[in-house]
């Protein structure tokens, strides 16, 4: 009778153990005919959903490229700042590709690929502006706060510099109360703040952190991970990366990279 328990239980277990690699397979973007892939639809040349609702940037370039690579079909979806972990926590997306900083914080909720390119911290202003050189010149000045984003805390909580937050929702808000004087200075990656940039408001060229935009994957999804590290290393390599760059950022001003960045690693 407790050999036939035993047994039972140790074919019970088996079936358990089948059942949760079925699932870790299914759930896999590797396992999936198409993915849906959150990108921004209000950031001017990363990305940017157009009046017949086309995705154009070089986030949306950079996804439909790795997508390619998988061998899916790729729908993309507006995915804001504020829910982004959410959004591929609950299986709403597949990939977030959306000017996503990797940092240890997300990286308890979620995965990361890449990164796909190391952006840097800098700061926008008015194009009258004439006292802002750096990042420390904010001190007393009113900085824009967009919910989900980490940039304003590498300002106030990193380097301790005493400014007065405005919340927004995105950039383009923030953007929009730069124009208007209810802010005065947007400070985030500096990929972000080009699209922005015109002959009334001017980036202040003082970058001060390294910012490694990644793929946001579900966490678990280590066979994912790895392949879309290869399509990241594959775009580097033939070219398509430098193509890239030089399309949407190569009258920026930015001093752009062409190398392959160092990855995360997926474990």
């Amino acid at each position: 009778m407790a050999a036939r328990r035993v047994t039972a239980l140790v074919l019970v277990g088996a079936v358990a153990l089948l059942s949760a690699t079925a699932c870790g397979a299914d759930s896999s973007i590797l396992g999936k005919d198409s993915l849906v892939i959150g990108v921004k639809p209000d950031q001017p040349g990363l990305g940017m959903k157009k009046a017949e609702g086309e995705f154009v940037g070089f986030d949306v370039d950079v996804a439909a490229y790795i997508a390619g690579k998988l061998g899916k079909n790729a729908r993309f979806v507006e995915t804001p700042s504020s829910v982004r972990e959410k959004v591929l926590m609950d299986g709403s997306v597949d990939l977030v590709v959306a000017t996503y900083s990797i940092t240890p914080e997300r990286k308890t909720k979620v995965a990361f690929g890449g990164p796909y390119y190391v952006a840097h911290q800098d700061t926008l202003v008015r194009g009258t502006e004439s006292a802002v050189d750096n990042v420390r010149d904010l001190k007393g000045r009113k900085l824009c706060q967009v919910t989900g984003s980490n940039s304003w805390r590498r300002v106030k909580e990193e380097r301790k510099i005493a400014v007065k937050l405005v919340e927004a929702a995105s950039y383009s808000e923030c953007v929009s109360g730069l124009t208007a004087g209810r802010v005065d200075a947007v400070s985030t990656d500096d990929l972000i703040l080009a699209g922005f940039a015109t002959a009334d408001l001017k980036i202040v060229n003082a970058p001060f952190t390294d910012e490694r935009y990644g793929v946001g994957i579900q966490a678990g999804d280590l066979d994912g991970c790895e392949a879309v590290n290869k399509a990241i290393t594959e775009m580097y390599q033939d070219g398509t990366a430098k193509k890239l760059l030089e399309k949407w950022f190569g009258k920026s001003g930015l001093a752009l990279t062409f190398t392959v960045p160092q990855f995360e690693g997926c474990g």
